[in-house]
């Protein structure tokens, strides 16, 4: 059989499979440690990421072209052309084994859009994962991992999920143990931040100081792995919380409304200008949500657990 044709079989048999769902979380930052800017414009971090039980659910389906559906919270805000990091991870594994990326993509989406909870590096995880199954590619881990390091920064903790530390852009993955369950609440605020322009503002707000080398705190890591929620609550950190406030004021009235409202630790989620509340217990998680919807300080509330696992074929 020539390439061409054997190329053609599985293009075939493609066309005719089944569809494939993935479904994969979002993720909290529970310290995120940030460097000054690199020559590349970029940022060297220590980034000790933590997913949580908030899903997107990706579907590919056989196609004629590559096509990109979506439904759910905020669909409005997010491309629906080869833009959007799905579609752009279609593309990559496609090119990679030599097909077309002929592939319907529908994202459902619950995770926050614009949030700082890693919703489009999910989608572009869910939908590499997703396209390898449908097109039985037979990509390694390492592989995919790669494909995700190519997308964004973010992308490869959303195919593993669990807990990890992050280096270099957030790209380089050392798995981290965790001990026990801890419980969330995520206050979404009205519109998105441009995780550009916090990094921007975070360069402008240090300019001429001495940004120190990131590392992740051990005592932190320390109550990841005992899944002590009190004692991870007094170590979480975000070096872009300052900047995120800078240029969303709004955002501190939201902290303290959780905080005043019993919980443990509050602080934006990446860029934000989703705020992260650690709780004690689900019991508290309630008391918290309700809190937070009636201050009006934010557009909605969410509650979850976590750690939650990596992109998973539903």
């Amino acid at each position: 059989m020539t390439d061409n044709t054997a190329k053609t079989t599985e293009q075939t048999t493609a066309a005719t499979a089944a569809p494939v769902t993935v479904r994969v979380p979002a993720k909290v930052n529970v310290q995120l440690a940030v460097g000054a800017a690199r020559p590349d414009g970029f940022h060297d971090l220590a980034n000790v990421f933590l997913a949580v039980g908030l899903y997107d659910e990706v579907t590919a389906t056989p196609a004629d072209t590559l096509r990109i559906t979506a439904e759910g919270h905020d669909v409005d805000q997010i491309p629906l052309d080869r833009t959007n990091l799905a579609a752009r991870a279609a593309e990559l594994l496609a090119a990679r084994h030599g097909i077309e990326p002929n592939v319907h993509l529908h994202i459902t989406k619950d995770i926050p859009v614009a949030g700082g909870m890693a919703g489009g590096s999910a989608d572009a995880a869910a939908a590499l994962l997703a396209c390898d199954t449908l097109w039985s590619t037979g990509a390694s881990r390492d592989e995919l991992l790669a494909i995700c390091a190519e997308l964004g920064s973010d992308v490869p903790f959303s195919l593993v999920g669990g807990a990890a530390l992050g280096r270099g852009r957030g790209e380089l993955l050392t798995p981290l143990a965790v001990g026990g369950a801890f419980h969330w609440v995520f206050a979404v605020a009205d519109g998105g931040l441009s995780t550009p322009a916090v990094y921007g503002e975070f360069d402008r707000l240090t300019a001429g100081t001495d940004v120190p080398e990131p590392e992740a705190a051990p005592e932190l890591l320390a109550a990841l792995k005992s899944g002590d929620a009190t004692a991870l609550a007094a170590t979480l950190a975000n070096d872009l919380q300052a900047a995120a406030l800078s240029l969303r004021p709004s955002l501190t009235a939201t902290l303290e409304a959780g905080t005043v409202a019993g919980a443990l630790a509050a602080l934006v989620s990446g860029s934000g200008p989703t705020t992260a509340f650690l709780v004690k217990d689900a019991e508290a998680a309630k008391e918290v949500a309700a809190a937070l919807l009636a201050s009006g300080t934010c557009r909605q509330v969410r509650v979850a657990e976590a750690p939650a696992v990596g992109a998973r074929v539903l």
